[in-house]
């Protein structure tokens, strides 16, 4: 994955499943000139992830790697099956909304 060309790299980390993931870039390095992009809010559901929650998976993606070296995203797209509506459209909103006031709580406790 880090010698794909593209410099920004989205990982899932939000999803129950693959949010321990972060611990994997303690032991990697990662190349000059890349950034991680984690998803810190899950698009797979409709439930709306505190900004408290938000903050503390950019963190932790922070801790390991620098924070100049991280974008906090969504883990997909929010209607990762086209046509599904899987999360409600309302929904989604609220969600990036939580990922903005995340971003802002991660970034005054970083400094």
């Amino acid at each position: 994955m880090l010698t794909a060309r593209p410099a920004g790299l989205g990982v899932v980390a939000a999803n129950g499943r693959h949010e321990w993931e972060w611990r994997v870039w303690k032991n990697v390095k990662l190349p000059d000139g890349k950034v991680i992009i984690p998803g810190v809010i899950d698009s797979t559901t409709n439930i709306i992830e505190h900004p408290e929650t938000v903050a503390e998976r950019i963190r932790r993606f922070a801790d390991v790697l620098g924070r100049e070296n991280i974008i906090a995203g969504v883990d997909c797209g929010l209607d990762t099956v086209a046509g599904s509506a899987q999360v409600v459209p309302e929904i989604a909103w609220a969600k990036l909304a939580s990922l903005g006031e995340g971003a802002r709580l991660a970034d005054s406790a970083l400094y």
